[in-house]
């Protein structure tokens, strides 16, 4: 049932995840899912780059290197994570956004629509038995040095993917109740 789904949907993060490939077609699906969610006008604004094999060492190699660059006093810790999130990850999908070249609706909107989409593809990896975790580094201002990105598109994040072992740790929530006037 969807809403024990919708329950279920965690972060996973990419330590977690074990040595297991991802299909094509799986994430085809996944993105598939994307695709389908809502757009205000029609634009359609998500945008994915599939990251497998050597590109996601690649991936890893420019987020370290890149904030070793700009970070004036650059962390140990932070350099080794940045290259293993995407070296230990099934897939990593860059989250990107394209624009819509005439303005017609505010670019919330579209960042909106973005974020709907992912959550498709994190409703759909939590059924799968997937792990995911959307993270947005400050790093991402600088994708267009890795990544052929048109006018008007902008990366928003990483969609990191790996199947994991292990339970899921139910997450709790304040009542909806404390979140909800109703106005008669």
């Amino acid at each position: 049932m969807i809403f024990d789904l919708i329950k279920e949907r965690r972060s996973i993060f990419p330590p977690q995840f074990i040595d297991k490939p991802i299909s094509k077609e799986t994430i085809e699906k996944i993105l598939e899912a994307a695709n389908w969610a809502p757009t205000h006008k029609k634009t359609e604004p998500w945008r994915f780059k599939v990251l497998l094999g050597e590109k996601k060492k690649e991936l890893g190699a420019f987020l370290s290197n890149k904030y070793q660059e700009v970070d004036a006093n650059p962390k140990q810790m932070t350099i080794k994570k940045l290259q293993f999130n995407p070296s230990n990850s099934g897939a990593v999908i860059a989250i990107c956004m394209q624009r819509d070249p005439k303005e017609s609706l505010p670019e919330w909107e579209e960042v909106a629509a973005v974020a709907m989409a992912v959550q498709n593809m994190w409703l759909c990896c939590t059924e799968l038995g997937i792990g995911s975790y959307w993270a947005s580094p400050g790093l991402i201002k600088f994708m267009d040095e890795f990544f052929d990105l048109n006018e008007g598109e902008k990366c928003l994040g990483f969609f990191y993917m790996g199947y994991f072992d292990g339970e899921v740790i139910p997450s709790a929530r304040t009542p909806i109740s404390e979140k909800t006037k109703w106005l008669d």
